[in-house]
């Protein structure tokens, strides 16, 4: 593809890098913002330079924020003594919107995936155990994609947390094998997990 410009060739090669997007998308959002007003565009940028210098990770569940401690962490209305444990913070974000979930959450970062090189020691697992330890947590709630990374990250850390004296749940059935989480309605999302059961009783099924 030849550019008339560098620096249009190097907008398309920085949109391009983006996951979705190939060259020619990138080249008509180039485009397109080459029509819009220089403020809107100004503005636009200031968005993803500010997302880079003030986004942080929870010190506590390691979901984003704008602080050393998250707004669901630090909200003394949520019950502590339970942790649902999720992926990454598309899947959260997808339970907060079923508005019917009132505990606390543990953000691995990624599933389990040999095939891919992410080992456990790859995602946030020992950080779960520490949580653990250290606070009084009675259960932990399994809400992981129902996908073969999701059952193995599922089956390590009951392997791991069995010693520890609490309650281990995994959400209901209800969503379909091989589905994600985050794309799932709100209403199944939301009866899974109201309607959750001790994990070794998924085990035998």
């Amino acid at each position: 593809m030849n550019f008339p410009s560098k620096i249009v060739e190097n907008a398309v090669e920085q949109l391009s890098s983006l996951p979705g997007i190939g060259r020619k998308s990138a080249l008509r959002l180039v485009l397109h913002m080459l029509k819009k007003d220089k403020l809107v565009i100004e503005k636009f940028g200031n968005a993803f330079i500010n997302l880079i210098n003030n986004i942080q990770y929870c010190k506590i569940c390691y979901s984003i924020t704008e602080s050393d401690i998250c707004e669901i962490c630090s909200n003394e209305k949520r019950d502590k003594t339970i942790i649902c444990v999720v992926e990454d913070i598309r899947v959260m974000m997808a339970i907060e919107n079923t508005m019917q979930y009132k505990g606390i959450y543990h953000i691995l970062g990624g599933l389990i995936s040999p095939i891919d090189g992410i080992n456990p020691n790859d995602i946030r697992i020992e950080e779960l155990i520490d949580r653990i330890e250290k606070q009084n947590v009675e259960e932990i709630i399994f809400a992981l994609s129902t996908t073969m990374e999701g059952d193995t990250t599922n089956y390590y850390l009951f392997r791991k947390l069995k010693k520890h004296n609490i309650k281990i749940s995994s959400i209901a059935r209800g969503i379909a094998i091989g589905d994600e989480l985050e794309y799932t309605d709100q209403l199944t999302l939301a009866t899974a997990i109201s309607s959750r059961m001790p994990y070794e009783n998924s085990l035998s099924k």
